[in-house]
């Protein structure tokens, strides 16, 4: 398996730091509001990956962060904190604007089938390893105090910028933010900060304060995965500045390189080909988009369905195509469950073979999900086309869910009909055995007017929204 290393800029051969064991980090959501569907692309991804290291027979330690502190609405450590903007503009105490959401965000990633994490820390559950943190890169010459705030050095990191590609030199040229007195550089981050109208207040050997953003994930890290460990995901506007100063504050601190071996990040997801803005109506969260009749699971075939380092432009159009790409694979499925040839199909193994090659061969090939997509879609329509029998059709069952156990967009609960609908579908069959074919076209012709269409068989009848 080979996967995109950010840092490296390059395919790598994937290889676990211990044989058998992957330990993977993922930046969850700031839980000042609903996560969009742009957040839920890289949430999506990372839970794919998981799947899939899961598939070739890796043990995965998952964790996922939930910052209910410390994100500023800037990136250069200025604004207000997200949350105590929140709680002020809702009027609510700021662990309640963090309950709240936090509970949103498991609903939503339970309604897209992400499986959950080993863990999921919150940043106000340990500010104290944070402070541990900042003492060893104040002892180290990493980190200096200024009026109760500490900021980390960028000149003593050699290595800063590597992730992202921008240098000292560089962000110092086209620097547009104010500089800030107490700062010795204009790059120079935040580690802990003191602000007396601040809501949400720790003790440290500094003063009373709040952690920065960054320093969250160097602990919450560390803690659970060690002082080393095998990746880590975001989106693409995490990679600077808030990758680059966690692999610093980091590495700065156990002085153990590479902290991670993997960095792997989506890209920009675009809703009708433009960046998601309230101002053009295309802003979405998935309770949005469920309020409006959409199928998670089809919100989740179309995340997913993109390779993860291309642009996704998201539209209503796509979650419709992806309703018709499940529902093609259920068909599939109902088929194989009323197989009941005599013999067995020797053709069968040869496409069953080349489909499992096919899927397997996209996802070592740095997560191709697209690729491994239509090596399934392939694999259906050479099946489709044979005769088979029940224990033909086992083995073909069991390869779809062994593939799904990588996509995760079978298990949804299945379309159900409204008693209307169900009783004329009945009324049919029982004119069909009657041999009153002219009522049973009547009635067929009207579900069909309903946008339900029917498929007799030998097996029995189906049916399936038009």
């Amino acid at each position: 398996m080979k996967v995109f290393n950010t840092y490296t800029r390059r395919k790598e051969e994937f290889i676990p730091v211990a044989p058998g064991c992957v330990r993977m980090y993922n930046c969850g959501p700031t839980v000042y509001n609903y996560a969009t569907i742009g957040n839920f692309r890289a949430y999506v991804f990372a839970d794919v990956l998981r799947r899939t290291l899961e598939y070739f027979g890796y043990a995965v330690t998952q964790v996922v962060n939930i910052t209910d502190v410390g994100h500023m609405t800037s990136d250069a450590d200025e604004g207000e904190d997200k949350m105590a903007k929140a709680a002020r503009e809702q009027k609510k105490d700021p662990w309640q604007v963090a309950a709240f959401y936090t509970e949103a965000f498991f609903r939503d990633i339970a309604a897209l089938n992400i499986r959950p994490a080993q863990e999921y820390p919150r940043a106000t559950a340990h500010v104290p390893e944070m402070i541990a943190i900042i003492e060893r890169l104040i002892a180290q010459g990493h980190a200096y105090v200024v009026n109760g705030n500490v900021y980390y050095d960028v000149s003593t990191f050699p290595g800063y910028g590597a992730l992202s590609g921008n240098t000292l030199d560089q962000l110092n040229a086209g620097a547009r933010i104010e500089i800030n007195p107490e700062k010795r550089h204009p790059q120079d981050f935040a580690l802990w900060k003191q602000d007396a109208r601040h809501v949400m207040q720790w003790d440290s050997p500094w003063g009373r304060g709040f952690p920065g953003w960054h320093i969250e994930c160097s602990a919450m890290s560390v803690k659970y995965l060690g002082e080393q460990f095998d990746i880590h995901t975001g989106g693409e506007d995490n990679i600077f500045p808030h990758h680059e100063c966690e692999i610093a504050q980091t590495e700065g601190a156990t002085g153990k390189r590479p902290w991670v071996k993997y960095w792997m990040h989506t890209r920009f997801l675009l809703v009708n080909g433009q960046k998601m803005s309230k101002s053009l109506g295309n802003f979405f969260t998935l309770r949005d988009l469920t309020e409006k009749g959409l199928d998670p699971m089809a919100i989740r075939y179309v995340l997913m369905s993109t390779h993860y380092r291309q642009p996704l432009n998201f539209t209503l159009e796509s979650v419709e195509a992806g309703r018709e790409a499940i529902r093609r694979l259920k068909d599939f499925r109902t088929r194989l469950g009323e197989a009941s040839a005599a013999q067995d199909n020797p053709a069968l193994e040869e496409a069953l073979e080349a489909g499992r090659r096919g899927f397997e061969a996209g996802l070592s090939d740095d997560l191709n999900t697209s690729a491994a997509l239509a090596a399934l879609y392939d694999m259906v329509r050479e099946v489709n086309k044979l005769t088979l029998s029940r224990a033909d059709a086992q083995r073909a069952l069991a390869l779809l869910e062994r593939f799904d156990s990588v996509m995760g967009v079978l298990s949804g609960s299945e379309e159900s009909l409204d008693a209307e609908i169900e009783r004329l579908i009945q009324e049919r069959l029982d004119a069909r055995k009657r041999r009153d074919f002219k009522t049973s076209d009547r009635i067929r012709d009207d579900l069909k007017a309903r946008g339900i269409l029917l498929e007799d068989s030998a097996g029995g009848t189906r049916w399936k929204r038009a």
